[in-house]
């Protein structure tokens, strides 16, 4: 009988160990979103670029092809800041699930550009994909697209 209280004490413990509510992982993912805004507003290529996980893979609005690499994720954040005028970026509506050590993040964000000195806000769509990883929050998948123009009504049907 001794032997058993051994095991159980034990066991007891680990299922003592605190989980992260989903409210408190949700909020984590708003902030790690948050950091990426700073880091992108600031346009700070390399630490945009810490903020993905090594095997992360993305496509972002400008990219001509899909990236998946940390010097790919770097330089594609150089070659978007290397404009006159930086570019801004502001989140829109956020849908942050969690599943575990991974959350997605979707909704949506507005650019502002600045092409001849004017701002011009372009705005578009997201999905990043996070997991945790080292006690850090990494984008492991992030997919933007410009929003598509809504389509023009045309005449009205006659009868």
């Amino acid at each position: 009988m001794r032997h058993a209280s051994f095991v159980f004490i034990p066991a007891m413990l680990l299922g003592c160990q605190s989980v992260p509510t989903t409210d408190t992982v949700k909020s984590e993912v708003n902030l790690a979103t948050q950091s990426w805004a700073a880091a992108f507003n600031s346009c700070d290529a390399n630490k945009a670029a810490m903020l993905y996980g090594a095997d992360a893979v993305f496509w972002g609005t400008s990219a001509p092809t899909i990236i998946s690499s940390p010097t790919g994720v770097r330089q594609y954040f150089e070659r978007v800041c290397s404009a006159s005028v930086p570019p801004k970026v502001a989140f829109g509506e956020q849908l942050i699930r969690t599943y575990g050590n991974t959350a997605i993040n979707s909704g949506n964000y507005t650019f502002t550009l600045f092409p001849g000195g004017q701002a011009r806000a372009f705005p578009a769509r997201y999905s990043f994909t996070y997991q945790m990883r080292d006690g850090q929050w990494l984008i492991v998948d992030h997919h933007s697209s410009a929003l598509p123009t809504p389509p023009t009504p045309g005449p009205a049907p006659t009868r």
